[in-house]
């Protein structure tokens, strides 16, 4: 009998899985979906979910910050080496380096505190269309990747384990400077288990996507543009609220800064019921390479 092939959400749940070697040390695998690099929100989930597994269950994260020194390769393990910087009264504090061939390509620190009741505030969610009001994959294939260049109905057109529903996709075909802020739609194609640690994760993965994009919309250019050198050099996300992500998350980005050869991005990511669940911002590289 042959044997159904993985779905992109639950490889994407094994790659979170990450391996126990020793106490404070961890190995991770990427997904072998043809691509060059890792993702850099794989890294970033498994990361997380290798310091949360030296913590208490009663401390979950509530804030990380991470470099990216060298891209990944998919086709070897990712080393994970905790330090238990401290253990304190409320708050834990790790630092996670991601290893591959001898080298780290990645790292990353995080805090994570005991839950308690506080003063209380957040912004409003955006006022925007609901996302089954807006196009689905079917429908933006039809209407928009037809005359596309490859490379662009290829990223769309694959299997991915977070869907995204853009407000709008003007921005991704068109050559015009529009304003550097978007809106997106998204959600895990499949189920996510009852577990802070993967939810978190999870919501680390997802909030790597589509970000740095937005850095690109004030110069007429986007991430598909082959002239263009664009990767995350750093990434940081707060965690203000849990959330089981078992529908839609409204992720509404803008980029204030571009120069340097760098974008500067920040992002809000909201429950459909309008809580604010985290923020998050990233500087990439964004690099012409035909000025290079």
């Amino acid at each position: 009998m042959s044997r159904t092939a993985p779905t992109a959400m639950e490889q994407l749940l094994s790659s979170l899985d990450i391996e126990r070697l020793e106490q404070d040390l961890f190995r991770g695998t990427s997904p072998q979906v043809g691509w060059q690099r890792v993702f850099g929100g794989q890294v970033i989930g498994q990361a997380l979910v290798a310091a949360q597994r030296t913590i208490a269950a009663d401390r979950p994260v509530h804030s990380l910050h991470a470099y990216f020194m060298r891209p990944g390769d998919p086709a070897a393990p990712i080393i994970y080496e905790v330090d238990r910087i401290r253990d304190g009264l409320s708050f834990a504090t790790r630092s996670v380096v991601a290893i591959q061939h001898g080298k780290a390509i990645f790292s990353l620190s995080a805090s994570f505190q005991k839950e308690e009741v506080g003063l209380e505030y957040q912004d409003e969610i955006p006022v925007v269309s609901q996302p089954e009001d807006l196009p689905g994959k079917e429908q933006m294939r039809e209407a928009f990747l037809t005359g596309a260049p490859d490379h662009i109905r290829t990223y769309w057109e694959r299997e991915l384990p977070i869907e995204v529903r853009p407000l709008a996709l003007e921005h991704y075909i068109s050559d015009r400077k529009l304003d550097a802020q978007q809106k997106v739609w998204v959600r895990t194609t499949g189920p996510v288990p009852d577990d802070r640690i993967i939810q978190a994760a999870i919501l680390a993965y997802l909030s790597d996507m589509t970000l740095l994009d937005t850095a690109l919309f004030a110069h007429g250019r986007s991430v598909f543009d082959r002239d263009l050198q664009v990767a995350s050099l750093d990434h940081a996300m707060w965690f203000h609220r849990p959330s089981k992500l078992d529908d839609w998350l409204l992720y509404s980005m803008d980029s204030p800064n571009t120069n340097g050869g760098r974008g500067f991005t920040r992002g809000s990511l909201y429950q459909r019921d309008g809580r604010l669940i985290a923020s998050v911002a990233q500087e990439g590289l964004i690099r012409d390479r035909a000025k290079a």
